[in-house]
């Protein structure tokens, strides 16, 4: 059992990481007024969105383990990173890959 809610919340930080860069709304929720966001938007986004999935890795922890294991600032940087490398495919999505899926789409409109 505890295997599969480590999958699944491995598969849900995977999907957080990559709301910001995909979604044109802000958590996917609230629409912008300019109806785009800003990298920096984005990127404010993305770490609040670590914060949260960080909550839930300590509510995981406390619950198999009865106990919250302090840890350092490697631990941390660590899980940033692999944050970052989970946001990887969102953000080449966002920066080169849909800028070049809708060319085609704007040579066949002229």
């Amino acid at each position: 059992m505890l295997s599969s809610i480590i999958i699944i919340f491995l598969i849900t930080a995977f999907i957080a990481a990559n709301l910001p860069w995909i979604s044109e709304r802000i958590f996917g929720i609230i629409a912008t007024k300019s109806g785009k966001k800003s990298a920096w938007l984005c990127l404010l986004e993305w770490f609040v969105l670590y914060l949260m999935i960080g909550l839930v890795a300590l509510g995981i922890e406390k619950k198999f383990t009865s106990d919250i294991y302090p840890q350092g600032w490697e631990f941390y940087a660590s899980t940033l990173c692999l944050f970052l490398v989970f946001a990887l495919p969102g953000f080449i999505y966002r920066f080169d890959l849909k800028h070049l899926l809708s060319r085609p789409k704007q040579a066949k409109n002229s």
